[in-house]
């Protein structure tokens, strides 16, 4: 039987704080790359678009979203609003060359990822040992000779992607009629729990197969981000973009507390 635990209920009161995965840059590279386009040659517009767009569903998810955010968006914005006026020596028709708006922009996320491969270099190794825990389909590749690519462990941002692609789909599904409920964080997370508990593993999108409404769905999505916190489980995904999934992992004895646990405030 499962031990109880003890989860804030109140969405509003467990703000997740976003030091603990990653800041503005990351979130414009995770979008240039899945645009697929090139860093050297931003379409400004829409990936500012885009931006606000995650920046508000942060906002509506209740994150913490830091003030480095919104300076990178109003940067983003001034950059946009910069590309849209006429250059100085076209309206006076003289050729020369002026800076990009953008060049200072693509710098700092060229520094930027060469400082993530600097450091990641000094960890690779174990970071791949982590994400590649022996699961049957890994065994069945290897005696199949196949050659196996592993899954590795899934960012905020990438969650964040997942979760859009799942409120469009919702916004077309046939509507139910059902009394209006907020579901309790913690009521959520037995549930998801509970699901687990029958299958190895569980489709990211099927974790929001059962609610309908969109107060469910950020429900469902907090309760799994608060999970991935409490290292009740592992998210992973097939390569870049591909599907993620969900594996249940028996919580260590320092994972952390629950928001709101009275022993996380004991001497």
């Amino acid at each position: 039987m499962n031990e109880p635990h003890d989860f804030e209920s109140s969405v509003d009161a467990m703000p997740v704080r976003l030091e603990q995965f990653e800041g503005p840059l990351d979130l414009l590279l995770h979008l240039i790359k899945k645009n697929e386009l090139s860093i050297y040659d931003i379409p400004i517009a829409l990936i500012t678009s885009q931006y606000l767009a995650t920046i508000e569903l942060m906002q509506d998810l209740n994150l913490d979203v830091a003030g480095d955010y919104l300076v990178m968006a109003a940067s983003l914005i001034h950059i946009k609003s910069k590309m849209l006026l006429p250059r100085p020596e076209t309206a006076a028709g003289v050729d020369g060359e002026e800076e990009d708006p953008r060049d200072a922009l693509v710098r700092r996320l060229l520094e930027h990822e060469k400082f993530k491969a600097a450091a990641g270099l000094l960890h690779e190794r174990e970071q791949v040992r982590a994400a590649q825990w022996g699961r049957p389909d890994e065994r069945v590749a290897a005696l199949a000779g196949d050659e196996y690519e592993p899954e590795l462990e899934v960012d905020l941002f990438s969650l964040l992607t997942a979760f859009q692609a799942v409120v469009e789909r919702a916004k077309h599904r046939p509507k139910v009629l059902l009394p209006p409920e907020q579901m309790p964080v913690e009521v959520r997370i037995e549930q998801l729990l509970a699901r687990l508990s029958e299958t190895e593993a569980c489709g990211f999108e099927d974790l929001f197969a059962d609610v309908h409404e969109r107060s469910g769905l950020i429900v469902t999505f907090l309760a799994l981000l608060e999970m991935i916190r409490l290292k009740l489980v592992r998210v992973f995904q097939a390569g870049s973009f591909g599907p993620i999934r969900v594996y249940k992992r028996a919580r260590p004895a320092d994972a952390p507390h629950p928001i709101g646990d009275p022993e996380t405030h004991r001497g």
